[in-house]
C-alpha cells in the first residue's frame, strides 16, 4: 500500500483563497485585520517562521505589525511591547514567537486573550476545557482540518495522540473529544508502557513526541491515517544536521494517509493562525 499524501501546502493555498473573500468582506465594512509578531533575538528558525507568517498575511490582505527585538532584551521590555499591541486597535491579534529565553508563561499571560491568535493563553485553554468558544491552538486545529479536507473520518474514530505537550498533544485530545469531532482519544507519550500496542489500535495516529522515527510501520494499522507533527534535529554527517519527524519512512507502505514532514501539518499551523486573525477581526467588526 502506498499512502495518500496529506498535503498541507495545498490546503494552505486553498484556505488562503477562502480567507481572501472574508478579508474582502471585512474591508467593505471598513475593517482590516492585523497580525502582530514579537520576535526576540536572531534564531534562524524563528526568523524564518515569522517572515513566512507575514508573507502569508500580505497575500490575503492582512496588515503586518512586526516588533523585532535584539537578543538580550529584558522581560520588562518584552512585556511593554505586549501591552502596546494589546492596546493597538490596528492589531487584531498577535503572537510572541518562542523561544525568547525569558519567562514564557509571564509573557503569554500578559497577552489579551481576545488577541491570542496562537490559542495558548491560559484563559483560552481553560475555555477549551469547559467547551466554550475561544481562540483555539493552531497546530491541533490544523491537524483536524487536514483530516477533514481529505475526508478522513474523524467521528467515531479511535485516535492515538503520541505526545503530551501543551502546544499539540493535550489540547488536541480535548478538541478531538468534542461533540463536533466525536473521536475516542488515547493520549500516549514516551513513558507509555507498550506504545506499539496502543498505536496498533488507532484509526488515526498523531505523532507529536519530538522523537525521530518513534512511529514505525509495524506499529500502524493498515490503512490508518498518520500525522507527523514531531520536529527534531538529527546528525546527517554534514555537521549541520537536518530536521526529522516522528514517523519512520516505512509507515508510508502501511498507512492509508500520511502527512509529510515538512509540508504536512506545518503549513496547516500557518493556515489556522491566519484563520484566527480573521475570526478575531470578524468578532470585533461593527
Amino acid at each position: 500500500m502506498t499512502a495518500t499524501t496529506l498535503d498541507g501546502k495545498a490546503i494552505l493555498s486553498t484556505i488562503k483563497d477562502e480567507l481572501r473573500a472574508r478579508v474582502a468582506a471585512l474591508a467593505e465594512r471598513g475593517v482590516v485585520p492585523g497580525l502582530g509578531t514579537v520576535l526576540v533575538g536572531d534564531d534562524p528558525g524563528s526568523r524564518w517562521y515569522v517572515g513566512a507568517k507575514h508573507k502569508d498575511c500580505a497575500e490575503i490582505g492582512i496588515t503586518s505589525i512586526r516588533r523585532d527585538l535584539p537578543a538580550g532584551t529584558s522581560l520588562d521590555e518584552v512585556l511593554s511591547v505586549v501591552r502596546e499591541l494589546n492596546d493597538d486597535p490596528a492589531c487584531t491579534g498577535f503572537i510572541v514567537q518562542q523561544p525568547t529565553g525569558l519567562d514564557e508563561f509571564a509573557i503569554l499571560s500578559a497577552v489579551d486573550p481576545a488577541k491570542d491568535v496562537d490559542g495558548l493563553h491560559p484563559t483560552n485553554l481553560g475555555w477549551l476545557v469547559l467547551g466554550r468558544p475561544a481562540p483555539l491552538p493552531c497546530t491541533p486545529v490544523g491537524c483536524v482540518e487536514l483530516l477533514r479536507r481529505y475526508d478522513v473520518p474523524v467521528a467515531g474514530a479511535k485516535v492515538v495522540v503520541v505526545g503530551r505537550g501543551i502546544t499539540v498533544g493535550r489540547p488536541l485530545g480535548l478538541i478531538l473529544a468534542r461533540r463536533s469531532e466525536n473521536a475516542t482519544v488515547t493520549l500516549c507519550h514516551t513513558g507509555t508502557r507498550d506504545l506499539a500496542a496502543e498505536v496498533r489500535q488507532a484509526d488515526i495516529v498523531v505523532a507529536a513526541a519530538g522523537v525521530p522515527g518513534i512511529i514505525t510501520g509495524d506499529m500502524v494499522k493498515p490503512g490508518a491515517a498518520v500525522l507527523d507533527v514531531g520536529v527534531s534535529r538529527v546528525d546527517d554527517g554534514s555537521g549541520k544536521g537536518r530536521v526529522a519527524g516522528d514517523v519512520a519512512d516505512d509507515v508510508w507502505d502501511v498507512a492509508g494517509y500520511v502527512s509529510p514532514n515538512p509540508g504536512g501539518v506545518g503549513p496547516m499551523t500557518r493556515a489556522l493562525l491566519l484563520s484566527n486573525v480573521v475570526e478575531a477581526a470578524e468578532r470585533g467588526a461593527p
